[in-house]
């Protein structure tokens, strides 16, 4: 795979479905987000570069329009407008990232900068570039009042914010004093939508690729924070709940995700929006809830690169931190909030498949006190109001029996490394044959008793025609190696 470090090859082509998907990291895609992803381009990049080599004419103009173009290079000027500022004399925006504990180099990397305290200084300078004041407002660098204009950005830090293929497109601004409100960002226009772009993806992309996954949190500080201690997998949403466009973005670089809000209510909300965007974007996703009511800038700082990295590793997954958000504020010794905390959790495991809510039943039968069966039916008797009718059942296409190549591939990766099976569990659904289903649901099984995935302890479990696939998906594996 080249998008992340690996010692065995995970990395399968689908010249059918013209389809890639890689079962070490989970990066999938088509061809065009392929050449995204591999040379870091943008969209229309990326198609101009597969239609020259395959000598294919495009008639669709992909090029940027003077507008947009003029828009860019006022967002550069403006940039550097801020650094400069920042960096030519002593100020409080300065002052202030010092306290933070910022380096210079960072600052520098992230091209931090200062909104000075009077009302038209960017005002004036951007005139003097010859720009006018219609092209400021629409980028809401500028605002007009009664005839006169000034400055949207006064007395604050400045981020710029940076495009996944390097143009400034907009800013959030830090308030130095009691100015609301606390942090200001760019309104939207032709070169930004704050739906559909992430703070800092433009630096910490390759590493998220490379790590094999990203930690989302709130603000700009808690990740330039964590990039500056070595935590450099980070992104953050701008000043909105995540989107399923910003969930898109990111898949392009990972399908793991630990979301990192603050530990508050309102951080609590987000981190439940959050997850539900994800869960939908078909993310294995864990939530971070950092001690003692910290934000991750505040954890780092104390304990450190190693420091945080534990508590990510002890970060729940998806159903976990649902299921214990509804147990929470429950007395779990009485026989109401105990109803009560398992009809959320069937609620709850509704949203899971199959697999995923076999396992959550058993650890809910084992700490609840009430059996299997007992969950399994109350699980049942929310989906017969979405049971398909007897009619619509009889048209339902059945399972083909004949098992494709990507689902040999995939059987072959599990049996070569077990490790595979749990790197796969997101994309169970990749087998759609009879066999292809019976063999991965088998090898499930075997591994959840802690039994070695040996063909023969396979092929006793199967029907022939079973076996018969499983026999020559054994066979090629001794052919290749």
């Amino acid at each position: 795979c080249p998008f992340h470090k690996e010692k065995t090859p995970s990395f399968v082509v689908s010249e059918e479905k013209q389809r890639f998907t890689c079962f070490g990291c989970g990066a999938t895609c088509d061809t065009i987000e392929f050449i995204q992803k591999y040379y870091n381009l943008e969209f229309s990049e990326a198609v101009e570069k597969l239609a020259a080599e395959c000598g294919v004419v495009i008639e669709t103009d992909f090029k940027k329009s003077e507008k947009k173009d003029v828009q860019y290079q006022i967002n550069r000027e403006a940039a550097t407008f801020f650094y400069k500022a920042f960096r030519e004399k002593t100020n409080p925006a300065a002052s202030y990232m010092q306290k933070r504990g910022i380096t210079p180099e960072v600052l520098n990397l992230f091209g931090i900068g200062y909104a000075d305290g009077e009302w038209d200084s960017l005002y004036q300078y951007l005139k003097s570039k010859g720009h006018d004041e219609e092209k400021l407002l629409d980028l809401g660098l500028i605002s007009e009042s009664k005839g006169k204009y000034y400055d949207k950005f006064r007395n604050r830090v400045i981020f710029p914010i940076i495009s996944t293929g390097g143009k400034v497109i907009g800013f959030g601004g830090r308030s130095l004093g009691e100015d609301m409100p606390k942090y200001l960002n760019s309104q939207e226009s032709s070169v930004i939508q704050k739906k559909n772009n992430l703070y800092a993806l433009n630096l910490t992309k390759q590493e998220i690729g490379k790590t094999g996954y990203g930690i989302l949190v709130e603000g700009y500080m808690d990740v330039i924070s964590l990039y500056q201690n070595g935590v450099r997998n980070v992104a953050a949403s701008l000043g909105t709940a995540l989107t399923e466009n910003q969930a898109r973005l990111l898949k392009r670089y990972t399908c793991q995700v630990v979301l990192s809000y603050d530990a508050d209510e309102a951080g609590k909300n987000t981190a439940l929006r959050g997850m539900e965007i994800l869960h939908k974007e078909n993310f294995r996703i864990k939530v971070l809830t950092v001690p003692d009511g910290k934000d991750p800038d505040d954890y780092i700082k104390r304990h450190g690169k190693t420091g945080f990295q534990q508590i990510v590793k002890s970060a729940l997954p998806y159903a976990d931190y649902k299921l214990a958000l509804a147990k929470s504020g429950k007395n779990m010794a009485s026989t109401e909030d105990r109803l009560g905390f398992l009809r959320e959790a069937v609620a709850i495991l509704r949203s899971l498949s199959p697999m995923e809510a076999d396992l959550y039943i058993k650890k809910l039968a084992a700490e609840s006190g009430i059996s299997e069966g007992a969950i399994r039916a109350e699980l049942g008797r929310g989906k017969t109001e979405t049971t398909p009718s007897h009619e619509s059942r009889e048209t339902e296409k059945p399972m083909d029996a004949a098992i494709s190549k990507l689902e040999q591939n995939a059987i072959m990766l599990i049996l070569t490394d077990s490790s595979y099976l749990d790197k796969l569990k997101p994309y169970e659904e990749l087998f759609k044959s009879r066999p292809g289903r019976s063999i991965y649901e088998v090898l499930q099984k075997m591994a959840d008793a802690d039994k070695p995935l040996h063909p023969e302890g396979i092929r006793e479990q199967m029907e022939p025609e079973e076996q018969s696939v499983l026999q020559n998906i054994v066979e090629n594996i001794r052919l290749a190696g």
